[in-house]
């Protein structure tokens, strides 16, 4: 069997509220308390959860960059809930939000930010394995 990415720890200064953000973002489930650990989790997909490990007070949290592919109607969705929920989104990896979808690569990619700095992203087709 083929190595599966299981599970990654997300740095927040409020796991529960980062958790749940993210979720209602990407329209999955997710859980204050993990099932193992001092973690809230969102369920991504079957092979993969997120879990929201909080920093202690003071504590930095570095910024850290995740990218969701999805399907065309999962990525119209995406963005209808962050319109709904007033999360702006851009084109570009960095730079100003411009409520733009990038087209440059193939596929569809937008951008946006949480209140802990990482970089989220939703693509339609992968730039890193091209056909």
């Amino acid at each position: 069997m083929p190595a599966v990415l299981d599970h990654l720890l997300v740095p927040a200064r409020d796991r529960r509220a980062a958790a749940e953000r993210l979720a209602a973002i990407l329209g999955v489930p997710w859980s204050a308390q993990a099932a193992v650990g001092p973690f809230s989790a969102v369920y991504v997909s079957s092979d993969l959860t997120l879990d929201f490990d909080e920093v202690e007070a003071g504590a930095t949290v570095t910024p850290l960059h995740y990218a969701f592919r999805v399907s065309e109607a999962e990525f119209d969705a995406l963005l209808a809930r962050l319109q709904a929920l007033g999360i702006a989104w851009r084109s570009m990896p960095m730079g100003p939000d411009d409520f733009q979808v990038n087209t440059s690569v193939g596929g569809r990619i937008a951008y946006w930010r949480e209140p802990d700095g990482h970089a989220w992203e939703a693509l339609t087709q992968s730039y890193a394995r091209q056909p």
